[in-house]
């Protein structure tokens, strides 16, 4: 880990925090009371960011690399949850969870910068700026929802429907590129299914010529039988 920031509040951060949705639009002096103090620090390959069970003491701006949010099962299974990409926030939510600890432990993929801002400063911000308190209970709330709605499709799709609603999650180049996150044997356990069902099914797509690739890299040659397995997984409102 490399320390690139003291902790005193650059001019380049401001305009990072409001590219995130959930803050855009806002005045910059709410945003400039959300990175006092803020760190900004460059991680290696495989670093474990925080762990789950720590403290909640930051949440975390991702300017360029990615995060992986993960989750180990009694016996050391381990279930990664979510990919986070640059201009991506991580563990705000944490940041107000009555325990005070992080529920995941977050850990690097490839080199990655991230901006450490505090609890402290989120709490007081909070307080002095109802506006900010609303955005980010409409935004917890956005994100309740989804997380309601992908349960509900996982407990009652087939392995093929739940792959097919991933990949077309997925975002993708206009020819079609896309690049899986994660390992296919993590996307196996993200999704509920079997990591030969998963390899299994690429061949099968692969034959039927919906798509080509390998490992992380994929092409989607024909998206419409997909979006036809895929139906219901995405709701109205």
């Amino acid at each position: 880990m490399t320390f690139i920031n003291n902790g005193s509040t650059p001019s380049e951060l401001i305009p990072l925090i409001a590219t995130l949705p959930a803050l855009g639009g806002l005045d910059p002096a709410v945003l400039e009371s959300l990175a006092q103090g803020a760190q900004q620090r460059q991680h290696r390959d495989g670093e474990t960011l925080f762990c789950e069970g720590d403290t909640a003491t930051h949440w975390l701006l991702i300017e360029s690399g990615c995060v992986e949010v993960v989750r180990f099962g009694h016996e050391g299974q381990e279930l990664v949850f979510h990919c986070f990409q640059a201009g991506h926030s991580v563990a705000e939510a944490a940041m107000f969870m009555a325990h005070g600890r992080y529920p995941m432990t977050a850990r690097t993929q490839g080199t990655t910068v991230v901006w450490r801002l505090s609890r402290e400063a989120m709490h007081q911000a909070c307080e002095r700026h109802p506006a900010l308190a609303l955005r980010l209970l409409q935004d917890f709330s956005k994100r309740l929802y989804r997380y309601i709605n992908e349960m509900q499709w996982l407990t009652t799709s087939s392995a093929p429907e739940r792959l097919a609603a991933y990949l077309l999650r997925l975002p993708r180049t206009p020819q079609g590129e896309i690049t899986l996150p994660l390992s296919q044997r993590q996307l196996a356990a993200n999704l509920g299914i079997r990591a030969e069902t998963l390899s299994r099914l690429l061949a099968d797509w692969q034959t039927q010529s919906w798509l080509c690739g390998q490992r992380r890299s994929w092409t989607l040659l024909n998206a419409s039988p997909l979006r036809d397995l895929a139906f219901g997984s995405a709701r109205p409102f």
